[in-house]
């Protein structure tokens, strides 16, 4: 009896050990993403689901955080807090060379480029009953620019700037998340928002969707295009209106944009890093059909819209793919 106790004790300890090896072998990365009902959430899902298939192969288990956007996702990579995360082009661009958020801070060195994704438009979103038409009626209005350390507030104040308006004077500016602007709109507690996101949005279906009738307003004209000719990472981009039956536009609305981009730090492993490419790449076809946002992605465009450095794990995999030399 006390033999078979010991024996049955030594195979417990025996599988706890094995268990224990396998945990340590296994690496877990993060990758920050947005708010559940934007975009970024469900690419971020999408990588995860893919690395996750081959879970034994790379012994990397990834997992999604939904965070404030891109300004934190930035910090938190160069923190190490998170391994990846989704952010704007524009804020990439920004903090790579230590603007606007990243002034004092300086250029944030060790940031490293993955690839980019699809398309986001900047947004505006207006209550027919406010009386807004074009970006210049804002004035006055209250309006959501974006929650601090989210990549659409600085497109919010760039657009205002550009057309003369002044948001911290010219009109009463609210701070609140994308996702929680159509609420506020469809309530009557804003007249408008800004949301710089891929087509189709789940937010934006809702906001459309409401018993108070809206519109999507243009943000375009000389002014607009002396800012794209001052800022190399935004561009000219469309809102295609049949995907939101409920708004009361009768042609798409022509405003700028950005793209969606991964990055990563320096410091994550280079197989680590070429496992999430090799994933997303590899299965390419999967990938594009798992959000109509992704739509017009083609693999050379995932190239596109990139400021950091390529991290050398990236590099690896698209030479081999034949996508770089």
């Amino acid at each position: 009896m006390k033999r078979g106790l010991l024996y049955s004790i030594a195979m417990l300890a025996a599988l706890l050990m094995t268990f224990a090896t396998a945990q340590a072998k296994t690496r877990f990365v993060t990758i920050g993403t947005g708010g559940i009902t934007g975009v970024y959430y469900p690419t971020g899902g999408a990588i995860a689901k893919m690395v996750n298939k081959k879970k034994k192969e790379y012994g990397i288990r990834a997992t999604v955080e939904s965070t404030g956007g891109s300004v934190f996702n930035v910090n938190a990579v160069m923190n190490g807090d998170l391994e990846f995360g989704i952010v704007q082009s524009d804020r990439q661009y920004q903090a790579w060379h230590g603007l606007a958020e990243w002034k004092d801070k300086g250029p944030q060195k060790d940031l490293r480029s993955v690839f980019s994704i699809h398309p986001e438009s900047v947004t505006l979103v207006a209550a027919v009953d406010s009386g807004i038409r074009t970006i210049k009626d804002l004035k006055g209005k209250k309006v959501n620019i974006g929650n601090p350390g989210s990549g659409q507030r600085q497109n919010a104040i760039d657009a205002l700037t550009a057309v003369g308006i002044d948001y911290k004077k010219d009109l009463q500016a609210e701070n609140v998340k994308a996702s929680e602007a159509p609420g506020l709109l469809q309530d009557g507690r804003i007249d408008a928002f800004f949301y710089t996101v891929g087509h189709p949005s789940g937010a934006i279906k809702e906001a459309t969707s409401g018993a108070r009738k809206v519109l999507f307003v243009s943000i375009s004209g000389p002014e607009v295009d002396k800012m794209l000719a001052k800022f190399p990472y935004y561009a000219k981009s469309v809102i295609p209106v049949e995907m939101y039956p409920g708004a009361q536009n009768d042609k798409d609305v022509p405003t700028f944009g950005v793209k969606a981009t991964l990055v990563t730090s320096a410091k994550v492993p280079d197989e680590v890093v070429y496992a999430i490419t090799k994933e997303v790449f590899d299965n390419f076809d999967d990938f594009k059909k798992l959000h109509p946002a992704y739509s017009t992605l083609t693999r050379e465009s995932m190239l596109e819209g990139l400021t950091a450095p390529i991290h050398p794990g990236a590099m690896k995999y698209y030479k081999e793919a034949g996508l770089m030399k």
